[in-house]
């Protein structure tokens, strides 16, 4: 393959994978039904800006090789009137006698026995890819095989709210006011006054960082900063939920505790209705209430909500097809989610107005370290899931 061609295939398919990675973007946010989050949004900004530099590039390599194309075709047209005679690849001779008379006739001066015997002759050298390794390129054909998760279903539920500083207060009722019944006429009415306290957040920092070398920024297809940038996205993405994860589950109330076996769908049902009953007691029916269970209490569930007339059922069932991180379906009109944050055997239940979470992302940043040819980059936010009722989440226990 020539070089031209060579550098062409590579641009042209660093160009479709870009593409893919931000339709895949899309395609999440889409089955989620929501918008494109910070963290997506910069990246498919990202790609699509690389996408603008490889078409810059890719233009005037097409013309070239266009060009090339037309040579090559005009040589082939003239081909036959410049060729001379050629001499056969191969020559058998039929008798001892033929090969004798060749050999006289070269004797006499006759190029073409001379040609023929030359050929005959002639020890051919077979020649495969085993002496020409350098000749022979490698290709890498993309995308990246990257199995990891980035999906946050807890807190994009919740939806992160912004960060106001490094600590801030939520203001929250611990004690109504009372209204009662009077007595008898000019008795004095009940009296109980309002007391509020308040909740502090402080913000906490993730992140992390790489150093590349130009080098390996300059050489390699694809390009290794996209890669290590969306990994340490992800990184981040994962390490948040966690936290949100692990905060949730420590305040949580104790539910249900399902028990050992497969358990039936009333079993289930009646566990996130109990649920929903606790988290109405605690919020009086604020917020919107979810499940997230992690995918090992998945696998049990699943099976017990198949989607095949799911008429008259807990649940319209779930797709084995979508099983993966996000919303998987609802039982009893409670939507469930997946999670691989949420512990093993576990499964949370609680209002958005039980569990807040705050978020402001500073995203990648870089630096350029010109003494050791090194680009430094990383990412980073800040974080903070916030308990605002602890009766408002309910923890669902299965027995192993």
């Amino acid at each position: 393959m020539r070089p031209t061609d060579q550098m062409l295939a590579r641009l042209v398919g660093e160009i479709e994978e870009k593409q893919a990675f931000i339709d895949g973007l899309v395609e999440d946010a889409e089955k989620e039904a929501r918008d494109l989050n910070p963290q997506e949004m910069e990246l498919a900004t990202r790609a699509r800006e690389r996408v603008s530099e490889l078409n810059k590039q890719v233009e005037p390599l097409k013309e070239i090789r266009r060009l090339s194309a037309e040579s090559q075709t005009r040589i082939a047209e003239l081909a036959p009137f410049m060729r001379e005679r050629e001499q056969p690849k191969e020559v058998e001779y039929r008798s001892a006698g033929a090969y004798a008379m060749d050999l006289w006739r070269s004797g006499l001066g006759d190029t073409e026995a001379r040609g023929r015997l030359e050929i005959y002759n002639r020890a051919a050298s077979h020649q495969t890819t085993a002496d020409n390794p350098g000749l022979i390129p490698t290709p890498i054909l993309g995308p990246v095989v990257n199995f990891i998760d980035n999906n946050r279903p807890l807190v994009n539920a919740l939806g992160p709210r912004q960060l106001p500083g490094s600590t801030w207060s939520r203001p929250k009722v611990t004690q109504h006011t009372t209204v009662g019944t009077q007595s008898a006429e000019k008795a004095e009415l009940v009296s109980q006054k309002m007391t509020i306290t308040k909740l502090t957040g402080t913000a906490a920092t993730y992140g992390g960082y790489v150093n590349v070398s130009r080098q390996d920024i300059d050489f390699t297809s694809p390009g290794v900063m996209d890669l290590v940038i969306s990994d340490l996205a992800a990184q981040y993405a994962i390490q948040t939920e966690a936290a949100a994860a692990t905060a949730f589950a420590a305040a949580a109330t104790a539910g249900a505790t399902l028990p050992t076996g497969a358990n039936t769908s009333d079993q289930i049902a009646g566990a996130l209705w109990g649920a929903a009953s606790a988290i109405y007691t605690a919020t009086k029916g604020t917020g919107r209430v979810f499940a997230v269970i992690p995918p090992g209490l998945l696998a049990a569930w699943g099976p017990i909500f198949p989607p095949v007339n799911p008429y008259n059922q807990q649940s319209q069932g779930f797709d084995g097809g979508n099983f993966g991180q996000g919303l998987m379906g609802n039982i009893a009109g409670i939507p469930v989610y997946c999670s691989v944050a949420v512990g093993a055997n576990t499964g949370l239940v609680l209002s958005t107005a039980a569990a807040e979470a705050y978020e402001d992302r500073i995203g990648s940043l870089q630096v350029v370290e010109p003494s050791v040819l090194g680009v430094q980059v990383a990412y980073a936010g800040y974080f903070t899931p916030m308990v605002i009722e602890p009766t408002g989440i309910i923890k669902i226990t299965k027995t192993p």
